[in-house]
């Protein structure tokens, strides 16, 4: 009788095993793409790979989602110790891309350090403010929107953002060098002001903070860098 009840016991144990493994099993259909439960990462694409279809539709008229949610367990962070980080190169590639397929620009050259973009590039227009302001907004839509963009339509200084592409912000006098770099960019267009609280190159006008930032065209008087 003891043994007819221990084989029972084990073939439930058995059954409940084989259950969960097919749950698993399927589950693993599903969250193949990210390993996470439902519960801790919401991930949209997993559910919506191609998008609706929509007559001409492409990967690239679908929109994104993602959904993320704090772990229950104290001190698991879900892999955020391995956020990406902002690639100056690649956003520089990327504006660099972006501004040759604007009208008249024929070859453009792009510096991103630690809180300015650079542009220099080359172009054949009538309209040279409205072609600055077109290059300067596509450069504002690729890097975070505490940057400052700098353009200028002269070839020639090109060689001069060039000499910083194999510096970093930790080089010698590097901020002094960058900025007599931007005050002979500033002798060219710049565009439209951004709005009433932001100039030409999207520095705050008048900003509570002005002496943590390094401006140049504010409105208020621009502090003495100190150690910088």
């Amino acid at each position: 009788m003891k043994r007819s009840w221990l084989a029972v016991a084990f073939g439930t144990a058995v059954a409940l095993a084989g259950c969960a493994q097919t749950a698993q099993d399927e589950n693993t259909n599903v969250y193949k793409r990210s390993g996470n439960t439902i519960n801790v990462t919401d991930r949209n694409e997993l559910y919506n790979k191609k998008g609706v279809p929509n007559g001409d539709d492409t990967p690239l008229n679908n929109f994104g989602y993602v959904r993320h949610q704090k772990s229950p367990t104290l001190g698991d962070v879900n892999g955020y110790n391995n956020m990406p980080s902002f690639n100056r190169e690649q956003a520089a590639d990327i504006i660099s891309k972006l501004c040759t397929q604007l009208p008249n620009i024929k070859d453009v050259a792009t510096l991103v350090t630690d809180e300015e973009v650079l542009v220099v590039y080359d172009a054949d227009t009538n309209n040279r403010e409205q072609t600055a302001d077109q290059v300067k907004k596509t450069a504002l839509s690729v890097v975070p929107r505490y940057y400052h963009v700098y353009v200028a339509d002269n070839p020639q200084l090109m060689k001069d953002i060039e000499r910083f592409g194999r510096l970093d912000s930790n080089a010698r006098n590097i901020d002094q060098l960058l900025d007599a770099t931007i005050q002979q960019m500033l002798k060219y267009p710049q565009g439209k002001k951004l709005n009433d609280g932001e100039n030409e190159n999207g520095e705050m006008i008048n900003e509570t903070n002005d002496e943590l930032d390094r401006d140049f065209r504010d409105g208020t008087p621009r502090p003495t860098p100190k150690g910088r």
